[in-house]
């Protein structure tokens, strides 16, 4: 089953092409990379398919129904969380009432929201920080928290940009047990990240981009070996390793 297809979406910033004409599709349950350069466009679809920006062009089908000119917030309501970049926690709320924001999603009540945070709490192994201020926590276990906010929403696709950004090798390695732990509780994933192990140890498929143009597609075997990729971001170094 198809649940996203992005199809021919172009976004543009006066003459500045930040997306053009990309296509692909995400079946239910995949761990799909989205990789490439910097300023490569990878955000910018995240964006657009996040109800941050409308696309100039083309459509984003949720499911088999056009989400493109959604708000962020019933995107979200849909059934598609993401996480960002930079941190954006509540820094002076505890790390329960953080989560608590997500689960209001879904939940209308206090009492049910708490119940849904502690869950989520419990499942990203982050229940001991419970009552501690996310501005106390390490910026790894505030990449944790930023996680469980996104699933306290209860999505049905998740949208994961850097999420294992300045994390030491043990800890890629529990998050993408972590990662692994949340598709197979039925959540779909995209990943967009620069650590090439994390993406070629997890992904089934990787979609490469570069100066806003999808320049390859294809399972991580044949990423590592794609000409275009390795030229325009791997490098020959990598190949060859």
């Amino acid at each position: 089953m198809k649940l996203l297809e992005i199809k021919n979406v172009t976004k543009r910033f006066g003459g500045l092409f930040a997306n053009n004409r990309i296509s692909f599709d995400i079946s239910q349950g995949e761990i799909i990379g989205l990789v490439g350069p910097n300023g490569a466009g990878k955000t910018t679809l995240f964006n657009c398919i996040s109800g941050y920006y409308p696309p100039t062009s083309g459509n984003i089908l949720f499911e088999g129904r056009e989400i493109k000119n959604s708000p962020p917030y019933k995107v979200c309501a849909r059934g598609i969380a993401r996480t960002f970049q930079i941190i954006e926690n509540f820094q002076k709320m505890t790390v329960l009432e953080n989560m608590m924001v997500g689960a209001f999603k879904k939940h209308k009540y206090k009492g049910k929201a708490f119940k849904k945070a502690l869950k989520v709490s419990e499942f990203i192994e982050l229940s001991d920080k419970n009552f501690e201020y996310a501005s106390d926590l390490s910026p790894p276990e505030q990449r944790r928290l930023g996680l469980g906010m996104a699933l306290a929403t209860e999505p049905k696709l998740l949208m994961l940009d850097e999420v294992m950004a300045g994390l030491t090798p043990k800890e890629i390695d529990e998050v993408l047990d972590l990662l692994r732990k949340v598709r197979d509780s039925g959540v779909t994933l995209i990943v967009i990240e620069h650590l090439m192990r994390a993406v070629m140890s997890i992904c089934e498929r990787i979609f490469v981009l570069d100066y806003g143009e999808k320049i390859a597609e294809g399972n991580p075997e044949e990423i590592a070996h794609d000409e275009k990729v390795i030229q325009a971001y791997l490098g020959k170094s990598y190949a060859q390793g």
